[in-house]
Parts: structure tokens; sequence; C-alpha cells
């Protein structure tokens, strides 16, 4: 896995895979990681580091629907697996 993505300031200290967040969690994206194709189709849909996201639904297979920006996605676990997050509270 290659890392072509920004990392947000202070690191990726106590950063997890966004799949990892349960239905309801909110997070701030910390890093992007994967190729150059995963990293333009996730930076096309507002995954940027420092973007606010709360995962909508994760029932722990299939995809995830995260908001991110005013919008709902829906992204494949793969997909999330590349965007790394820091967890945050309400």
């Amino acid at each position: 896995m290659r890392n072509y993505g920004v990392p947000f300031p202070g690191g990726s200290v106590g950063a997890m895979p966004l799949d990892a967040l349960r239905s309801g969690e909110h997070g701030v994206v910390v890093q992007l990681a994967g190729g150059r194709r995963l990293l333009g189709r996730m930076t096309a849909l507002g995954f940027t580091p420092g973007a606010e996201i709360t995962v909508v639904q994760n029932f722990g297979r299939g995809p995830l629907i995260v908001r991110i920006r005013d919008t709902r996605v829906a992204l494949g676990r793969g997909e999330a697996r590349h965007i790394l997050v820091r967890r945050q509270s309400e």
C-alpha cells in the first residue's frame, strides 16, 4: 500500500482505518493511503485531511455509508481501509 496522501498536522498518531469506526461515531480524516487512482477518487469525493466524517452505517461487512461535507457516500470495505481517521468525541 503506497502513501501518496498529505498527512493531517499532528501526524497519524492514534489513527485507524475508517472501517474500524462504528455506526454513529465521528472522526477526522488524517491521511489517505493507496495508489493514485484511489487517491484521486477519494479526494474527488471530499476525503481530504482535516475533513470531518460521521459513520452512518457499518454492519461489519458490506459497504459503509458515511456523511462527509453534508453528503452521504457509500464506500466498499477495501476503500475504507485506505482512509485513516482519528476518532472524535461529539
